[in-house]
């Protein structure tokens, strides 16, 4: 570990249309919303991260977010969930790799300025 970086303290996305995106991201993802600077950005909390929802204040920060991966108890039953509320899947959870005794599934899909996200179950 390294001897001065603990851990993540948050994530940022960049998005166009910050109320659709904080839409998706609280009522579609379910993620608790934590507090709004309007017309700007959304903080919502995740499992001790914090995740950003920002309008880009300048083009260098204008670009497709990085993967981020979304653990879930029960893939299927997530995208299950998830489809009933129109998110639309690039496929279905499918077994990605093994590590040891459990197997990794994954299945991908996008938010409402095309970053790709994923749910992750660890079986």
């Amino acid at each position: 570990m390294s001897p001065f970086l603990i851990s993540i303290g948050q994530i940022s996305v960049p998005v166009h249309n910050l109320e659709k995106a904080t839409h998706f991201y609280q009522n579609v993802l379910g993620l608790n919303l934590v507090f709004e600077v309007p017309g700007a950005m959304s903080f919502f909390e995740c499992g001790g991260i914090r995740l950003v929802l920002s309008v880009p204040a300048s083009p260098e920060f204008d670009h497709p977010s990085s993967l981020i991966y979304y653990r879930v108890n029960d893939i299927d039953q997530a995208a299950k969930t998830l489809t009933s509320k129109q998110v639309e899947f690039l496929q279905d959870p499918h077994i990605v790799g093994r590590m040891g005794d459990k197997e990794v599934w994954m299945a991908f899909f996008k938010d409402p300025d095309g970053n790709v996200l994923a749910i992750m179950e660890e079986k």
